[in-house]
């Protein structure tokens, strides 16, 4: 008898001792951001207003960029590229300035470089860097490789990376369902800032 209570005292003990239960130790993860497979970004500090597809089946982001070229400075890798607005013509315009007269210059570091097999074509080695975009009114950063998507819809595409790091989910049945717009600028104001860097 007194070996039974000694042990139901043991169990009560070692019971009491256990942790709480994951579910109430645990934080609360928090509700993903809902998007459709279509929506609008504004890249980086340039105001410029883009179409993005959101592509579950791509792992790293991509941005339409012509006439990519390497250079060094401040001995570290760098990429300069050109993001011709008459490709897709998606910045508003309020004025006569034709899209295919606007090709906005970038130069960003290196962050690191892929190389694409591609089927039936020769690799290709392409470059990633680093850049800040808008959507749904709110500022992030990703990994884009740059690549010509002059024949595709989307002169952007956001991979998995962005939903996984940003907690994004996406309804594929719908497009431009985000609430908050970002501040962008129209054709003209970009034409007017590449005269004034220009100048």
């Amino acid at each position: 008898m007194r070996s039974a209570v000694l042990l139901l005292t043991l169990t009560s003990l070692i019971f009491s001792a256990l942790p709480a239960s994951a579910e109430s130790t645990e934080e609360a993860t928090p509700e993903p951001e809902v998007m459709g497979f279509v929506e609008w970004v504004v890249m980086g500090e340039t105001g410029i207003r883009l179409k993005a597809r959101l592509d579950t089946g791509a792992k790293t982001s991509s941005l339409h960029a012509v006439n990519v070229e390497p250079f060094e400075k401040d001995n570290e890798e760098w990429v300069r590229f050109q993001l011709p607005l008459g490709d897709h013509k998606d910045q508003p315009s309020e004025g006569d300035i034709d899209h295919e007269d606007v090709i906005l210059e970038f130069e960003r570091p290196v962050y690191r470089t892929v190389l694409i097999k591609r089927k039936g074509a020769p690799s290709q080695r392409r470059y990633v860097i680093k850049m800040d975009f808008c959507i749904g009114g709110k500022t992030h950063e990703t990994q884009f490789s740059l690549t010509d998507r002059g024949k595709f819809s989307y002169p952007v595409l956001l991979g998995r990376r962005f939903m996984r790091d940003d907690n994004i989910l996406i309804d594929s049945g719908r497009s431009f369902i985000v609430e908050n717009e970002c501040e962008y600028s129209t054709l003209e104001e970009l034409a007017e800032s590449k005269k004034a860097l220009a100048g």
